[in-house]
């Protein structure tokens, strides 16, 4: 909400000295966070100016400019050029002077064009920043204004003028006036509030036909309970909308469209009430407040074609349906140049039943936000009069009794409490006297009986229901400040859960070994779905949107790999070629031959029920957390007496046994095929016959299309399943002092038999005195015989009691040769 400060002043006293931070200030201290502030960017000297000459004069690019003389109150007339035509001698204009500074920022001096000085420039409204209009200079005449020449333009078009941008949150709708921020800002600072409703003369309007016809009402709400409309009769609706007036609206953020327009705009935003207004002479008969027939068609005033839907609250006459309601009026009887007589309706809507048209029809509007946030019934009558005051000061109108007047003024719901309620709380100790003052100020009605109190909230308020949002006023009345900066003690036996424990150190650790986390969407596409089936090698059913935010990817991801190749393929056309990701995320497996239920949710405001709560965790896939890392490019880069080291299959292997070490299992490596994965440069994870994850180099194929490099190493693990296979408590060895026994062991086997499965068993055979084995190097060719190959192991030995012996290490690796040749048949290589 945008709120001007001349216009704010209006209602509320300001300092003589009153500033846009101060303003800011004395609402954020009352809940309303602080957004921006606006101003019209523009500096003097801008005055009026008269054209005394205008002196057309072709230019050789077919082009024809206006060389004038404008005297602007000084001694001597000023020689400007201009290239608008819509101005004649006499003409009261606005010139901007050498040293004025217009929104852009566009500084003005003078200069030399078409072989004249131009001492200057004369204005037109977009180059003042008071609208888009650019199709020729402003006027004064134009306005209604007749200035003298000389006199300060900025002042005279309330440019110099200001306002401060608040967030209003959705219980606070009265907020979305400058009638509800003046008494917010006369909660915060003491200063005099005065309603601007009391500033309205009352009218009344009779015979005009109004019917609510709402037998079926959605949800049990009714589409509409307030109802107010006035005629204003011989309105001139081409008359110029008066400076002041387009001044205050562009600093509210609304452009100006017309006079009557404007104007229903200008109240809306001065009483927080909506209002419309139809060329009387286009409506037939009466109006009605209706449901949509389903299939229903309008044209809005935006020229769209819209087909309405049965939950659609409408406004018809007898020829079928002019608006919908509380969001945008029809075109059919939209206000025009040409109309004279003029219908104001001024109404109150059920707030859930607007909010869901306009999202349905992507129809967003001023009167839309504030109806589906909530706006004062009583509120209806003064704004219906305050457009017919304007229309008939402004638009030359007169005021007819025809109208309606039908008012929900059903009593507020009372709430009872206790005056020591604010204090057991909030945690405060308010007074009797401050708890009081403070529920009479926001508007309500106070009955004191004892130590309860009971409490009428005002029309404008139906966020107020309960004692706690009583209370919650209290707080924010007398002051935040008071409330102590007191952290909570947490309660024993909480925490980070196992699982999420997990999580973090799996991050830390791939954050510590040089990857980079990302965080990406999980929709994909049906073919990508298809084409990155996760870890499951089989593949499965995807989970399919049905409202999708993008048609092109309806799909739920099966892995996370999808989104780590768009990643890498935006950083790779950024030119950033050496890259290592990883993300942990949820992905969505739906079990083959299982059906995803279908729940009946409620819409609106009903809350669901226990048993539908728990009849959609019932219907949802399950949602395991994976982590995916891909790595593209060069690990090690080329520098002096280093070659480059491309990341490839080993380095994704690297990745898997770091997210186990970080889990705290035992990785086993197998090697396997996937559908993803390059022949022959796939692997699958395991713990114990568990498969945890693969990992591998993504198919060329995947790579071409992706336009990445040929090798992207990938990995992706089943972060549930690798916590579920951890230990409870994590064993930490104590630091051994005693020296290490390394040795190497070459073992030959059938090239058939996975590096990973010998290793597991030189690592049983070796017993508890084996610290570390790792591959080193698998080696086919000469010195070994067709169809096997040399298994070479890096081994180290080690006591927490003793300094071992050569033999001691010697008798744990002839162990592990023992076990892998009783498994494998394997040998000694010579």
């Amino acid at each position: 909400m945008r709120v001007p400060l001349r216009w704010l002043g209006e209602s509320v006293d300001l300092p003589d000295d009153v500033s846009l931070e101060h303003v800011h200030a004395a609402l954020v201290s009352v809940g309303f966070e602080e957004e921006a502030v606006h101003t019209f960017d523009l500096t003097g000297p801008v005055v009026v100016g008269r054209v005394l000459e205008r002196v057309p004069e072709p230019q050789k690019n077919g082009k024809t400019i206006n060389w004038c003389q404008v005297d602007v109150g000084e001694a001597e007339p000023r020689g400007i050029v201009c290239g608008a035509h819509n101005f004649d001698v006499g003409d009261l204009v606005v010139v901007t002077l050498p040293g004025a500074v217009l929104p852009g920022p566009f500084p003005i001096a003078a200069r030399k064009t078409y072989g004249h000085v131009s001492d200057g420039m004369i204005a037109s409204a977009r180059e003042l920043g008071l609208g888009d209009e650019h199709d020729g200079i402003l006027r004064f005449a134009d306005l209604g204004m007749d200035p003298e020449v000389g006199a300060d333009a900025i002042a005279l078009l309330g440019l110099d003028d200001a306002a401060v941008e608040i967030n209003v949150t959705p219980d606070r709708g009265y907020a979305m006036s400058m009638r509800g921020v003046a008494r917010e800002y006369a909660h915060a600072t003491g200063a005099t509030f005065s309603d601007p409703v009391d500033r309205v003369l009352p009218r009344t309007g009779d015979g005009f036909a109004v019917t609510i016809d709402d037998a079926a009402p959605i949800r049990g709400r009714v589409g509409s309970s307030t109802f107010v409309t006035r005629v204003v009769r011989g309105i001139d609706a081409s008359r110029p909308t008066p400076a002041w007036m387009v001044a205050r609206l562009s600093l509210a953020g609304v452009r100006s469209i017309s006079l009557p327009v404007d104007i229903t705009n200008y109240v809306m935003f001065e009483l927080g009430q909506p209002l419309h207004g139809y060329d009387l002479g286009t409506l037939q008969g009466g109006l009605t407040v209706r449901r949509a027939a389903a299939g229903e068609r309008l044209t809005t005033l935006d020229d769209v074609e819209r087909t309405l839907d049965a939950e659609d609250l409408v406004i018809a006459d007898g020829d079928g349906a002019v608006g919908l309601a509380g969001v945008m009026g029809g075109a059919r009887t939209e206000i025009t140049a040409a109309t004279t007589d003029v219908l104001i309706e001024a109404a109150g809507f059920d707030q859930v039943s607007i909010a869901r048209t306009a999202r349905r029809h992507k129809l967003p509007s001023e009167a839309s936000r504030r109806f589906e946030r909530g706006v004062d019934p009583l509120v209806a009558q003064a704004a219906a009069n305050r457009a017919v005051e304007l229309l008939v000061d402004l638009a030359g109108g007169t005021p007819d009794a025809l109208g309606s007047t039908l008012v929900d003024e059903s009593p507020r719901p009372t709430v009872t409490m206790r005056l020591d309620r604010a204090a057991g709380l909030i945690g405060v100790e308010y007074t009797d006297a401050e708890v009081l003052d403070t529920l009479r100020a926001i508007g309500a009605t106070v009955i004191v009986d004892g130590d309860r109190v009971a409490v009428t909230p005002p029309s404008w308020r139906p966020d107020l229901v309960d004692d706690v949002s009583l209370v919650e006023e209290i707080a924010r009345i007398v002051g935040y400040d008071r409330i102590p900066s007191v952290l909570p003690v947490a309660p024993p036996g909480r925490g980070l859960t196992r699982h999420q424990q997990a999580r973090r150190r799996v991050s830390a650790a791939l954050a510590a070994a040089g990857l980079t986390e990302v965080v990406t969407a999980p929709f994909v596409s049906a073919a990508t779905a298809a084409a990155f089936p996760g870890i499951d090698l089989a593949g499965g059913p995807s989970v399919v949107l049905a409202n999708a935010l993008d048609s092109a990817q309806d799909h739920l991801r099966r892995s996370g790999l999808p989104a780590l190749v768009d990643v890498a393929r935006r950083n790779l056309s950024r030119g950033l070629v050496d890259v290592a990701l990883y993300e942990t995320s949820r992905v969505f497996l739906p079990e083959p031959g299982v059906e995803l239920g279908t729940v009946e949710v409620p819409v609106g405001a009903q809350r669901p029920t226990a048993e539908t709560l728990t009849a959609l965790d019932a219907a949802l896939p399950p949602q395991p957390f994976h982590v995916s890392a891909l790595l593209v490019g060069n690990a090690v880069l080329k520098q002096p007496g280093t070659a480059v080291e491309p990341f490839g299959i080993a380095d994704a292997l690297d990745v898997a046994r770091t997210v186990a070490w970080a889990v705290g299992v035992d990785l086993t490596v197998a090697q396997t095929s996937h559908p993803s994965l390059h022949p022959g440069r796939a692997a699958s994870l395991l713990v114990g016959d568990v498969v945890v994850g693969v990992a591998g180099e993504l198919l060329p194929e995947r790579t071409a299309d992706a336009d990445l490099p040929r090798v992207v190493a990938v990995v992706e693990m089943d972060l549930d399943a690798l916590v579920a296979a951890a230990p409870e408590l994590v064993d930490v060895s104590a630091i051994v002092s005693y020296p290490a026994a390394t040795q190497d062991l070459s073992l030959v086997v059938d090239v058939s038999v996975p590096a990973g499965d010998v290793l597991t068993e030189v690592r049983a055979g070796a017993g508890d005195l084996l610290e570390y084995a790792r591959l080193v190097d698998d080696y086919r060719g000469a010195g070994v015989d067709e169809g096997q190959k040399s298994l070479t192991f890096a081994l180290r030995f080690r006591a927490t009691d003793r300094t071992l012996t050569a033999a001691e290490a010697s008798e744990a690796r002839d162990g592990a040769v023992r076990r892998a040749g009783e498994r494998f048949g394997a040998t000694l290589r010579d």
